[in-house]
């Protein structure tokens, strides 16, 4: 059996616990499924209110990808309703996202759908 010195101790425990901080965001992250139990879908804009969305957390988008999808956009294309040609748009149906910090915009671009309120904003801390 080998003993361990004492800077091997340390070292160890040191990296140990670089480890478990780490992982803390992930151990402590939320999944917030978008709408609630309606989902992504109409009036869905104020959600959000009331909540608190961390670094780690998961924004999970359910939705019928036949009438439905998810593109992100910045701050002019949520207040506008407009997404860019180059805008990442989502179209599962179950789409996840993880956030980092900052806000993060979302719309449906699909039809009239965020006009009719089917647009999320989100800040992450």
């Amino acid at each position: 059996m080998a003993i361990m010195g004492r800077s091997s101790a340390s070292t160890f425990g040191i990296i140990l616990l670089m480890c478990l901080l780490l992982q803390y965001e992930t151990i402590h992250a939320a999944t917030h499924v978008v709408g609630g139990k309606r989902g992504w879908t109409f009036n869905v804009a104020d959600w959000p209110n009331g909540k608190t969305f961390n670094v780690g957390d998961v924004l999970e988008f359910k939705y019928s990808p036949l009438f439905h999808n998810v593109v992100a956009v910045d701050s002019d294309g949520y207040n506008n309703c407009i997404a860019s040609t180059d805008a990442k748009e989502l179209k599962s149906g179950k789409d996840r996202i993880t956030l980092s910090t900052g806000t993060y915009y979302f719309i449906c671009s699909r039809f009239d759908h965020c006009s009719l309120g089917m647009k999320l904003a989100v800040t992450a801390v």
